[in-house]
């Protein structure tokens, strides 16, 4: 996977030239993959998986574009209500004063249309998930990665209420940190191709 430096998998126009990450990844670097390797571009063949900013960009990729996605797994990440954007929420990634995000909410033409974008993927689950057509989901997250812990308890109850099955996986005594994802990852290879699973934390 090429680096997408700290994009958050997102177009940046105004970067240098020009940075497209975000068109990249599913109108040049997947066609190059299926036309370079023995691969398969059928959805059912195909699964997306990522940890932290990869996993924003996993389950961005995922809900925006499930035609091409037969299952995704979110390792660390978990999707935001902007409803509860907030100055000085105890989430960074929720705060607009924060640069990043506010550089994000400049990129994107300002809050409406940034919330009207494919980053806002809390209100495209909400959108799709009576449809069917989402991909099989999976989000995965240590009980001590503190910055998000209690986001992931949120989501997860809002999934439940919208009737959206996902499977959760989460452990206590892990972090934001490899010693997790490579649980997860292996969990996530169980979970997708039918093996043997682990401890799934709290099923849905």
């Amino acid at each position: 996977m090429p680096s997408a430096m700290n994009s958050n998998y997102s177009n940046w126009p105004k970067a240098m030239m020009g940075y497209h990450m975000y068109d990249y990844f599913t109108k040049e670097l997947m066609p190059l993959i299926y036309g370079w390797l023995p691969v398969s571009d059928k959805r059912e063949d195909n699964f997306i998986a990522g940890l932290s900013m990869g996993g924003r960009g996993t389950i961005k990729f995922a809900i925006n574009h499930p035609e091409l996605f037969c299952a995704a797994a979110v390792l660390s990440a978990v999707p935001m209500n902007f409803d509860d954007f907030r100055v000085g929420h105890a989430c960074i990634m929720m705060d607009p004063t924060n640069e990043r995000v506010a550089d994000s909410i400049e990129n994107a033409g300002g809050w409406d249309a940034y919330c009207n974008s494919e980053e806002n993927v809390w209100r495209i689950i909400d959108e799709k998930a009576k449809t069917g057509e989402l991909p099989k989901l999976m989000f995965a997250l240590g009980h001590n990665d503190a910055m998000l812990y209690d986001r992931y308890l949120i989501f997860q109850e809002h999934c439940r209420e919208i009737g959206l099955a996902v499977h959760w996986f989460d452990k206590p005594g892990y972090a934001h940190e490899w010693r997790f994802w490579d649980l997860s990852i292996e969990e996530a290879l169980n979970h997708f191709f039918d093996l043997e699973e682990t401890d799934s934390g709290n099923p849905f």
